[in-house]
């Protein structure tokens, strides 16, 4: 353990920013905050959103910003899509033409039902509304698929550590663009813990706003190695083999997919129980005789589909492992 407020950590900081730099596309600072991801979309609303924040929904978690939102006293509107949909580009266009908002949040990879929307052609759309904020969330999806958040004009990208990063749980990182601080220079009532101008003071002299978590820090720094060592493109390609192997899978074992095609996650499958298996008894003989845990569905969706993940350390191997033992459980 180090002093989380000694040279050791300011050293630490320092050595593992330019390769967050890297993954998140971006020239601007990158933040490391002790909460789940949860704490930052929480906090990007706290931040950002004055006259209005339109909440592109899809599935649990982008579901469940609306409600965030509004508990943080802010006007918030739906844009909501059947769960397992896309979230269409031009039906935001629609919504930001109103004039109601100056704040977007988009969750990149819905986990829950193993949607991926398209961020090129959303943002494409942005510069026609420079007077509003887009707010991403991608813990799916981050360091699995290539995102340039300069590039694409996102305002706020933000992740949490235990997907594609494969980290413990209970830690997240994220980034603000010039436009997003300079929004909440103007907007009062940020609170402390997740105030963006307070994280911008602090890592400017490589220290966070509050007690980081160091075992965090050091396991990210190991990760991140790891990362680089294999390559980005090399990363980027083995997520795209190993989710081609749970496609064929899906597709072989008589199943179809709960995402509409075009719009699948490169980090995990949610498939639609279309054979009517007990799916909470699949995943239960699988643990137990394989020592594997694959998700039943979350939430209204809970054994009508069931999820499997091929992100962070899993390889070709691994995932092809699984698969052999979901046929023999089946």
């Amino acid at each position: 353990m180090i002093g989380h407020r000694g040279e050791d950590f300011k050293n630490l900081y320092r050595t593992i920013h330019p390769k967050l730099q890297t993954l998140f596309g971006t020239n601007q600072p990158v933040f490391l905050s002790t909460s789940s991801a949860w704490g930052v979309m929480e906090a990007s609303i706290r931040n950002l959103v004055d006259r209005g924040v339109l909440c592109c929904m899809c599935g649990a978690f982008s579901d469940k910003w609306l409600d965030v939102a509004k508990r943080c006293g802010k006007h918030a509107e739906p844009l909501q899509v059947d769960w397992g949909k896309h979230i269409d580009h031009k039906d935001v266009d629609r919504q930001l033409a109103s004039g109601k908002f100056d704040t977007v949040t988009l969750i990149h990879s819905e986990t829950s039902t193993g949607v991926m929307n398209s961020l090129e052609e959303i943002c494409s759309i942005l510069p026609k509304y420079p007077e509003v904020a887009v707010i991403v969330d991608t813990v799916s999806s981050f360091s699995a698929v290539k995102i340039d958040m300069d590039a694409l004009g996102i305002d706020v990208m933000l992740t949490g550590a235990q997907k594609a990063l494969a980290l413990p749980p209970g830690f997240s990182l994220f980034s603000v663009s010039e436009k997003a601080f300079a929004r909440a220079e103007k907007i009062p009532n940020r609170g402390f813990y997740f105030d963006f101008l307070e994280f911008r003071k602090e890592q400017a002299q490589w220290m966070t706003p509050s007690t980081p978590s160091i075992a965090h820090i050091h396991a990210l720094q190991s990760k991140l190695d790891e990362i680089f060592e294999e390559g980005l493109e090399a990363r980027f390609d083995r997520h795209t083999r190993t989710n081609a192997l749970v496609h064929d899978w899906v597709r072989r074992a008589g199943f179809d997919f709960f995402a509409e095609e075009g719009f699948r996650s490169k980090t995990l499958t949610s498939v639609k129980n279309n054979k009517g298996i007990d799916v909470l008894e699949f995943a239960r003989k699988l643990r137990q005789k394989h020592r594997l845990v694959i998700d039943p569905g979350y939430g209204k969706i809970r054994g009508q589909t069931f999820r499997l993940s091929n992100m962070g350390d899993e390889t070709e191997e691994t995932v092809s492992h699984l698969l052999a033992c979901l046929d023999d459980i089946l």
